[in-house]
């Protein structure tokens, strides 16, 4: 009934805003909650859900808030093995889910069967590394209560594994008893946890409307320090100026998806604080090397110099990214400094010439029409033109724009993605440049490779090698090699900017974390 309460009443306050000032044991977010769509952990996508999960599940290990560093979470060690086909996991003991109920070594191994099982969103990365269902009992052993064994399936790198296996969704460890309580028609649970939790992390989910709020009550029994926030209520307002006047007025706490007008003008309060991190990705202009122009490479080189870097990143990306030319997340190890790329038209021209265009050419741009994006992408429209290239810009929603994207069906395109969550190379590169197989059959969408019908053998051979290499020393020097032949073959995608984050906040709010992949609740508080 006390819970009830409190659900009722804080309901009540996402339906008036009429808040003055928020509570001091509760913490009130705004952000855009249009892509979650379920909180079953082997179903979310997108950085959103991360953010909510964070806070209700618990994973093996987990990054400490640079965001490069993993530290223990459920695991309070673990070992690689020497052939690198192993990760022996030793949970600490007495730890329980949120129900009362024991978590064990079993619980943690059937959060990665299930996930197979069901071959939701999350099953994706697994696969793509090798895991299958049917051989997921031999992949995932509960050796005894509090030792897990996680095997490889082909060989590849520990280190990446367990980066990825530090994120919610993938990561996340389920009460496998408490879920199959709840099983109908052999779902796993499926339908029951897209509404429900059965974590161990310091808040469960008390409720969520979609597009509308998530709210979370602390979990009193949590086997880590007991969060000051006895309440987290995350609401969804996808419109930056109601975020900007929640904070102005003390309705909100946080506000994490606004405008650069806004945060801006949120700066300038001594009441708001404006803090922008890391992330993960890139802004990019893209080619398809499908087209005929574009499979040359002194066209896609001419691009690289076509591109007003400084500019873009001054002007238009303040809040949003930092200027970055390489493909490598620059939190990864090995991630070598920018090449130096700058606007040179004359240059440009040149190789443009040289290809065959002297008087260039008319493209298409295609780009979603959120507005650093569109920004973008009329500033490179600018510069191409001042060598000739005529491009039209044709805008759209996601679905369109990157759509067309997958089916490869575009000439030009400005994006953002490229991996880069877990602070790895492999992670930039299978993303940015792998591709095993060009064929238009083959249907590798995960693959920014394939999209942009980029092949390289010899990129995907020094890619293939480099993951393997068990000398962290040489495993560093192949990724900086591949990094040098990068810059020579000129692949088909060029980032403009690196990804960062920012978030605005009372003044009064500490400890918290705006990278979504890697933020968590628990160690907020409010201050006077």
């Amino acid at each position: 009934m006390k819970h009830l309460m409190a659900s009722v009443a804080l309901a009540a306050l996402v339906a008036s805003g009429a808040a003055a000032e928020t509570p001091k044991d509760q913490l009130i977010v705004a952000f855009n909650m249009n892509n979650v769509l379920t909180m079953d952990p082997a179903a979310i996508t997108g950085g959103e859900a991360v953010q909510i999960l964070n806070n209700v599940y618990d994973a093996l290990v987990q990054f400490d808030p640079t965001g490069r560093v993993l530290e223990p979470r459920l695991a309070e060690s673990w070992e690689i093995a020497p052939d690198n086909m192993s990760v022996t996991f030793h949970l600490r003991e007495g730890m329980e889910f949120a129900s009362g109920n024991p978590l064990t070594a079993e619980d943690v191994a059937w959060s990665f069967k299930r996930t197979l099982a069901l071959n939701l969103a999350q099953a994706s990365g697994l696969k793509s590394r090798g895991y299958a269902s049917e051989t997921a009992d031999e992949m995932f052993v509960a050796e005894d209560p509090l030792t897990f064994v996680m095997n490889l399936p082909e060989p590849g790198d520990p280190k990446m594994i367990l980066m990825y296996i530090a994120q919610a969704g993938i990561g996340s460890v389920l009460d496998s008893k408490l879920v199959m309580e709840h099983e109908a028609d052999g779902d796993m649970g499926q339908g029951w946890l897209t509404n429900n939790s059965a974590g161990s992390g310091a808040y469960t989910l008390q409720q969520w409307r979609s597009n509308e709020y998530v709210l979370m009550t602390r979990n009193d029994d949590f086997w880590g320090e007991a969060p000051a926030m006895k309440r987290v209520l995350m609401r969804h307002l996808p419109e930056s100026q109601s975020q900007r006047l929640g904070l102005e007025q003390g309705d909100l706490d946080v506000g994490l998806s606004l405008a650069a007008s806004d945060l801006k003008a949120l700066e300038a309060s001594d009441d708001i604080k404006v803090e922008t991190e890391p992330s993960a990705g890139f802004y990019y202009l893209a080619a398809s090397a499908a087209d005929e122009k574009y499979a040359d490479p002194k066209v896609r080189e001419a691009l690289r110099y076509l591109i007003d870097y400084k500019g873009i990143n001054a002007a238009i990306m303040p809040y949003f990214g930092v200027e970055r030319q390489r493909v490598i997340n620059s939190r990864a190890f090995g991630a070598l400094p920018d090449p130096g790329y700058a606007l040179d038209v004359e240059k440009a021209k040149a190789l443009l010439a040289e290809a065959g265009y002297p008087d260039g050419f008319d493209t298409s741009i295609r780009v979603i029409s959120t507005q650093e994006f569109l920004d973008s992408a009329t500033a490179i429209q600018g510069t191409l033109a001042q060598a000739g290239i005529n491009a039209e810009i044709i805008t759209g929603d996601g679905g369109q724009i990157y759509g067309a994207m997958r089916s490869r069906d575009f000439e030009l395109l400005v994006g953002r993605g490229g991996g880069g969550q877990q602070p790895h190379p492999d992670s930039n590169l299978r993303a940015l440049v792998y591709n095993p197989d060009n064929a238009q059959e083959a249907g590798l969408t995960n693959y920014q490779g394939w999209r942009t019908s980029f092949y390289d053998a010899e990129l995907n051979g020094m890619i293939e090698d480099a993951l393997v290499e068990p000398d962290q020393d040489k495993q560093t020097e192949m990724y900086e090699t591949i990094q040098k032949m990068i810059d020579e073959k000129v692949i088909a995608i060029q980032p403009f900017s690196e990804r960062v984050v920012t978030a605005a906040f009372q003044s009064n709010v500490q400890g918290l974390i705006a990278d979504p992949w890697i933020t968590r609740f628990e160690g907020v508080t409010k201050g006077e």
